[in-house]
């Protein structure tokens, strides 16, 4: 193995800060850097849960794919039956009378967690709430949300309905990524819906107010759930996405959320370790027009470092080598991989940097020679790294 010290990440690091691990009073945690692809804490995260009013976040996600595919329009409206009405819990107050546009339902899940504007959207798109359910858990098996089953559209209580914090997670960056064009809602600090109930017009997210870019998503509580919140937030080039749950109070979870929010954007740097088209390395070639072939960057090349790395990286190229000719200019033939405290290590491919054709007569004996060369040295074949 050829192992690369990069020094040159000195300089670059020296302001960051040293990395410390997160203790948390959450009873599962999920939090990724959407910007590198890094799972930055990982507790609990893969057990389903009650997921309380997180889950709206799915009713939201059918919502929006109906909106995509043109089933319906942010103008379309939806009847209200006597059993959305009779929803408990946080409520839109809607009544038989209303018909809610889809933009005005959006709203009312989103910022006042309307458990009837859940039902209303259910019954609109599935004809019955037990029917959306199906649709629902159906579109979580194809989206690989393998730790969720749904029995309802609101995250009322029932056995039926559970959540992993990776899956809620993983749902909230499709819903960030895929349509962008509704995110805005989620970062609504209030909806005061025909003035029905002015004191419940707020959005719940204790987030949102805090100036530490925060923009989304939802909040959930259940006795059996405790407090939750799916949340995202942005800092320079960076977003962050987090899931925490089971919390025993309102304060609590405002607490937690701000300091994962602190954490993840202090104690991790973003930075480029590469430009398209560094070489990192060479490696052999067998039977080729050429003798070597660079090991190279395919792209600009940015990773998440935590902040105790300060002075120096350490990396390695690895690969299964000498290669057969003929290579392709861009094949992937081998990995940079560099250990991160605290985090999964970075594995970056690198690529050919050239074609190199199958060599005439004069490679073939020149690898023959090499061949035998080795075996006389008493060793059993040509190495399988450098």
């Amino acid at each position: 193995m050829l192992r690369l010290i990069l020094h040159s990440f000195a300089l670059i690091l020296a302001l960051a800060l040293p990395a410390s691990a997160f203790e948390t009073r959450a009873r599962a945690v999920w939090v990724y850097d959407m910007s590198t692809d890094t799972v930055l804490m990982d507790k609990n995260a893969q057990t389903p849960l009650p997921p309380a009013s997180m889950s709206k976040l799915m009713t939201l996600n059918m919502l929006f794919e109906a909106l995509r595919d043109g089933r319906v329009t942010l103008d379309t409206q939806f009847s209200v039956s006597t059993r959305a009405k009779n929803m408990g819990g946080s409520t839109m107050f809607l009544n038989e009378m209303d018909r809610p546009t889809v933009e005005e339902l959006i709203q009312g899940i989103i910022v006042l967690s309307g458990n009837d504007a859940c039902v209303v959207v259910a019954e609109g798109l599935g004809g019955t709430e037990d029917n959306f359910a199906r649709l629902m858990n159906d579109r979580a098996k194809a989206l690989g949300m393998d730790n969720s089953t749904f029995a309802n559209a609101s995250g009322w209580p029932n056995p039926g309905q559970r959540m992993s914090m990776e899956d809620l997670g993983r749902l909230a960056i499709r819903l960030i990524s895929e349509f962008p064009e509704y995110y805005g809602y989620f970062g609504q600090r209030e909806f005061p819906f025909d003035n029905r109930a002015p004191q419940n017009r707020f959005n719940r997210n204790p987030l949102l107010k805090l100036g530490i870019g925060a923009d989304g998503l939802k909040t959930g509580h259940t006795e059996e759930a405790g407090y939750g919140l799916v949340g995202s937030a942005t800092q320079g080039t960076r977003r962050i996405v987090f899931v925490i749950s089971g919390l025993t109070s309102e304060a609590d979870r405002a607490q937690e959320s701000e300091r994962i929010v602190n954490w993840a954007f202090r104690q991790f740097a973003e930075k480029t370790i590469a430009d398209e088209g560094h070489e990192f390395a060479r490696a052999r070639v067998w039977m080729g027009s050429e003798t070597e072939v660079g090991l190279v960057a395919s792209e600009d090349t940015t990773i998440l470092l935590p902040g105790a790395q300060l002075q120096e990286l350490e990396g390695e190229v690895v690969y299964t080598g000498p290669f057969e000719a003929p290579i392709a200019e861009g094949d992937v033939l081998a990995e940079l991989v560099i250990p991160r405290d605290g985090l999964p290590e970075a594995r970056i491919p690198l690529v050919a940097d050239r074609s190199i054709g199958r060599g005439g007569l004069a490679p073939r004996l020149r690898t023959a020679a090499l061949v035998l060369k080795d075996k006389l040295e008493g060793q059993t074949g040509l190495p399988v790294s450098e």
